[in-house]
């Protein structure tokens, strides 16, 4: 059983302990599954640290990585010195993506929350009340599925918001590859990386068998300093972009989590960050995709 308390002795252990843990995950995952397996590879730290881990017991695993079109290209270039990578494309662009269903913003949760108050259909009257109210379709009032008072005047915004970018960029075209050659997934996910992701590991452990898709996760108890330990002490290589002052690498557009960043004279956002380091693509996703247009309603500044 996992609590509250088992996670934090777990994320004490020393390194060497954590390793030997996770390689019996990995074990446990590939044998179930008899070599049906295959990394969620990003090109990020946290999976170049996994595939490293899984391919340590077991040399040939396929790594998959989702081309959405949206990494930065120091990310692209990394991926491309890794041997065994099948690389997958989604059946959308990103600018296909914010027209039909929204921008991605604040956070997946409040996005999709949102989505659902910006769009009432006369049917879903019980749904946006759970998310204004807290009290579901029986009365019963709870704390979960809400919309933070904070962001509600993003339901009358002159723009689309949503939570289904990643779903439709980078989750399904790794989904149908899943589908299509019947195997499972390593994912290079820790329950320190947000409250979604720590309720899954405190109910399903590393090893997850779901209706929706079986996941090994088994790097769960792990901290971001173990990844870096790791890197360290096993001289593996990483993608460069981390060098260039960028501490996440996901999708370069994506505005999840960018109003909790500092930006200062000391301190510059994702977006002011890649204003200097990749100007070109700034100018694309301000002023093309009109990313700017949602930035200034949520305060953010991107100059």
């Amino acid at each position: 059983m996992n609590n509250n308390e088992t996670l934090k002795q777990r994320q004490a252990y020393p390194l060497e302990l954590k390793v030997e843990m996770s390689k019996r995950r990995i074990e446990e995952w590939y044998k179930r599954y008899h070599g049906k397996v295959y990394v969620a590879f990003s090109g990020g730290k946290d999976s170049t640290v996994l595939l490293h881990l899984v391919r340590s017991v077991y040399p040939d695993v396929e790594a998959v990585f989702a081309d959405t079109g949206l990494e930065y290209p120091e990310i692209r270039q990394f991926v491309k010195t890794i041997d065994n990578v099948t690389w997958v494309k989604p059946k959308m662009k990103f600018s296909e993506v914010i027209k039909k269903h929204g921008y991605p913003v604040i956070s997946k949760e409040q996005a999709r929350y949102l989505q659902d108050c910006q769009n009432p259909t006369g049917k879903n009257d019980t749904l946006i009340k759970k998310r204004l109210t807290g009290i579901n379709g029986k009365g019963i009032k709870s704390h979960f599925g809400i919309l933070s008072k904070k962001w509600r005047y993003l339901i009358d915004a002159p723009f689309k918001i949503s939570g289904a970018c990643c779903d439709k960029i980078k989750k399904e075209p790794v989904l149908t590859y899943e589908k299509e050659m019947k195997k499972n997934v390593f994912l290079g996910v820790m329950a320190e990386d947000s409250r979604l992701r720590l309720s899954s590991y405190l109910k399903n452990g590393c090893n997850m068998i779901s209706k929706k898709q079986n996941q090994s996760r088994p790097m769960m108890f792990w901290n971001e300093s173990d990844v870096w330990e790791y890197i360290r002490t096993n001289n593996i290589p990483y993608s460069k972009i981390y060098d260039m002052g960028e501490s996440r690498t996901g999708c370069m557009f994506c505005m999840f989590g960018v109003h909790m960043e500092k930006s200062d004279m000391f301190n510059k956002n994702r977006f002011q960050r890649m204003k200097v380091s990749h100007p070109k693509l700034w100018n694309y996703c301000i002023n093309k995709l009109n990313l700017k247009q949602v930035l200034n309603t949520i305060g953010v500044n991107y100059q």
